[in-house]
């Protein structure tokens, strides 16, 4: 298993696109910094790019690449090898390289601009995006066999995460404004990845208070271990489900 996850992270590590994908964040990542003199004034203009970069490269690239390795798939299925090891060493090969990418292009510069906590959890943020947008989209691409379908399963699965789910939340927050929201905005958001992600990052540059009172619950349970702890907990969940949904599929999937 572990052959064919160095295998196929190697030769996705030396594609084009996932070259000019590092370069970018790399490129957008230091003239951030480079432009801002107050560092959680970057951190937080890099936050709005990541969140919309990240989850979107990850999910169509992992698609397209996807039903680009049929070929090698369908190859793997006639070896004596069973099909949840050649499925998770797909899994593991891309989620791997993508990772790598946002190290190089995320990671390391931010770290040397910013070496705090926060800079930390930026990068947890975004490597746990990465394997949740990932498994979201061997979701889709196990869904169906044709590439097109797939890949607009996918582009629909960004789509709902990063533009129309944050409007669906103001739309409950602005029909039920005279109600106490905080719990029930608090289970919205664990229902999101991409706004755990958010909050997590806005709450440990200590701008709760342009939030309001919500902003103040969000501090107080957020800010704490076990909200931190929460977060990751179900940014996890989001990355496990998706994969082992996606994983029952394959398996009885005629290829």
């Amino acid at each position: 298993m572990m052959r064919i996850v160095k295998y196929v992270a190697l030769d996705i590590l030396r594609n084009r696109f996932v070259v000019l994908y590092t370069l970018f964040l790399l490129l957008v990542t230091v003239t951030m910094f480079s432009i801002e003199g107050n560092s959680d004034k970057a951190i937080l203009s890099l936050l709005n790019i990541i969140l919309m970069v990240v989850p979107l490269v990850s999910i169509i690239f992992t698609t397209i690449h996807f039903f680009n390795s049929y070929e090698f798939i369908e190859l793997l299925l006639s070896q004596p090898i069973n099909r949840r090891s050649i499925f998770l060493s797909e899994y593991l090969a891309i989620a791997t390289a993508l990772c790598a990418s946002y190290v190089v292009g995320v990671g390391l510069p931010i770290t040397f601009f910013n070496p705090s906590i926060d800079t930390v959890y930026m990068i947890i943020s975004g490597l746990l995006l990465t394997f949740v947008f990932v498994s979201l989209a061997f979701c889709a691409a196990v869904l169906t066999r044709d590439k097109a379908k797939g890949i607009g399963i996918a582009l629909l699965f960004w789509f709902y995460f990063s533009l129309i789910y944050d409007g669906l939340i103001l739309y409950v927050i602005y029909s039920f404004n005279d109600y106490p929201l905080e719990k029930v905005t608090l289970a919205l958001i664990s229902l999101n990845p991409v706004d755990l992600a958010r909050i997590i990052i806005l709450l440990k540059l200590d701008i709760s208070a342009l939030m309001g009172y919500t902003g103040a619950f969000y501090k107080q349970f957020f800010g704490s271990g076990l909200g931190i702890a929460y977060s990751i907990g179900m940014l996890g969940l989001w990355a496990g489900l998706p994969l082992i949904l996606s994983l029952r599929r394959f398996r009885m999937k005629d290829i």
